[in-house]
């Protein structure tokens, strides 16, 4: 089979919702498909079986397709630490940081294109049909020709592309006429068709409408999607956070997170989003955080300069006058911030070699040049229950005897004050119903959180299912077969 790839006419689109989409309904059909992005800019991953780190949206485009996450399927990741730096990660590990203009102008394309073809052949010669996905547009005149992502990919895997628009935003008509004008002889060849996504209303009404893009483009309109409200999936896009809660709610338990500016990793969240009785919410703002009942400072790309502008805009001193009255949790880089120091002695994230931590745990915190990424097996606190998690981060804290939240391997990991609050370096800890059931209780001595395990499994399916009502699957699957 050839591969189905997934573009757009711009970012946020959709590409990675139907692509899971894809992956899900073809795992359901008894195919063995695996997911593929050549090039991912995020600041939410993830990290493999085999200690090495991919964006997280590929991560769940593999447990659609209930599949152990592997590297190839996101050989390339972007992951932004100041306004015009990034850290680039190969195959899983760093291999140095560059500006905008460096990568994407820089002559390191043609390697990284290479590595990423290397990648796609592993993975296709192993599982049937690859789904690949896009990035932004595929209509970036100034970078088409460095583009290792997109259409460039499309033809070294001579994939069947299917262009993808969100008429939400309006103007789909010109977004996609312009889009398909700007391609080359070659793309176009590679184009089998159109899909409108997050169409709202009856989708009656586009039927003239359907008629007028397949004739202005000469493609075939292969579905218009509708736009889905009650099926829940993990989003990795920075404009998806912008859509998020920032209030607090009276009758619910209020968690904020504080909004780094350099946040990642904020699908950790995803989890207490969806229980009915809490309120979870993205804030900086003082009056909101005051409101909370639980406040969490989440990981972030530069604990440095977060953790700076935390102190000069007032916020620190707010979680310091809150502390014991509330429980407050670090994560990751949030953690390391709740300590006394975090220590930059190699100029890992910063000019600054010590940055003064907020002083609420009795931790301390040195960043390293090695990067730390592993699947993690814990049990949380004194329970019994078996959680699962995963590291990323570039530091070390230590932590006295008798404050440990858990231990690893015998190793202690995170900080527990022995009241309510605490810290750890465990992604996806909220993932795990024991954690979520100690949070409930705070507020509903009752409350039982919900299995999130099964709740995901459920939204693939349904996520399915959509696939197959509103997509023409059989069409798509004639194009590759």
């Amino acid at each position: 089979m050839r591969p189905i790839m997934l573009v757009g006419t711009s970012s946020d689109v959709g590409k990675s919702w139907i692509t899971t989409g894809i992956c899900r309904w073809l795992k359901n059909k008894g195919f063995t498909p695996a997911p593929f992005k050549a090039q991912n800019m995020s600041l939410n991953s993830f990290a493999t079986f085999d200690g090495l780190e991919i964006g997280r949206a590929q991560a769940v485009q593999a447990e659609a397709c209930k599949l152990a996450v592997m590297v190839e399927m996101n050989p390339v990741l972007l992951k932004p630490s100041s306004v015009n730096k990034s850290q680039v990660v190969l195959h899983g590990k760093p291999i140095g940081d560059q500006t905008a203009r460096d990568y994407f102008l820089g002559e390191n394309k043609k390697h990284l294109f290479l590595e990423a073809q290397k990648a796609f052949q592993k993975l296709s010669s192993q599982f049937t049909p690859v789904v690949m996905e896009g990035a932004g547009s595929i209509s970036e005149l100034n970078l088409k020709h460095r583009d290792i992502v997109n259409m460039r990919m499309a033809k070294a895997a001579n994939a069947c592309v299917y262009l993808i628009a969100d008429i939400d935003k309006g103007g789909v008509f010109g977004s996609v006429y312009g889009t398909i004008a700007l391609l080359e002889e070659w793309e176009k060849a590679l184009l089998k068709g159109i899909i409108i996504n997050k169409f709202r209303g009856d989708a009656s009404l586009f039927v003239e409408g359907k008629k007028k893009l397949e004739e202005l483009t000469g493609y075939p309109v292969l579905g218009v999607l509708p736009f889905a409200k009650d099926i829940i999936i993990e989003e990795e896009d920075s404009v998806a956070l912008s859509q998020r809660n920032t209030s607090a709610i009276k009758g619910k338990l209020n968690i904020a997170v504080v909004k780094h500016y350099y946040m990642s990793n904020y699908t950790d969240f995803q989890a207490l989003e969806n229980e009915p009785l809490i309120q979870l919410y993205y804030t900086r703002d003082i009056e909101e955080l005051k409101k909370a009942d639980v406040i969490v400072l989440p990981g972030t790309k530069n604990t440095m300069h977060d953790l700076k502008l935390l102190k000069d805009e007032g916020i620190a001193d707010v979680i310091k006058e809150l502390y014991n009255k509330k429980c407050i949790i670090g994560i990751c880089g949030g953690y390391q911030m709740l300590g006394k120091s975090v220590l930059d002695p190699f100029n890992v994230e910063s000019d600054k070699s010590a940055e003064k931590g907020l002083g609420l745990f009795d931790i301390s915190t040195t960043l390293t040049k090695e990067k730390h990424t592993v699947q993690q097996n814990f049990s949380f606190k004194n329970s019994n229950d078996t959680c699962i998690g995963y590291e990323i981060h570039m530091g070390e804290t230590n932590v006295p005897d008798g404050f440990a939240l858990t231990k690893i391997n015998g190793k202690p990991e995170g900080y527990f004050d022995g009241k309510l609050s605490w810290g750890t370096y465990l992604h996806g800890i909220f993932d795990n119903k024991v954690v979520v059931n100690e949070l409930l209780k705070l507020k509903f001595d009752k409350a039982e959180a919900i299995d999130y395990k099964t709740f995901k499994e459920e939204q693939f399916d349904k996520l399915a299912d959509w696939v197959e009502n509103n997509l023409d699957m059989p069409k798509i699957m004639e194009d590759i077969c």
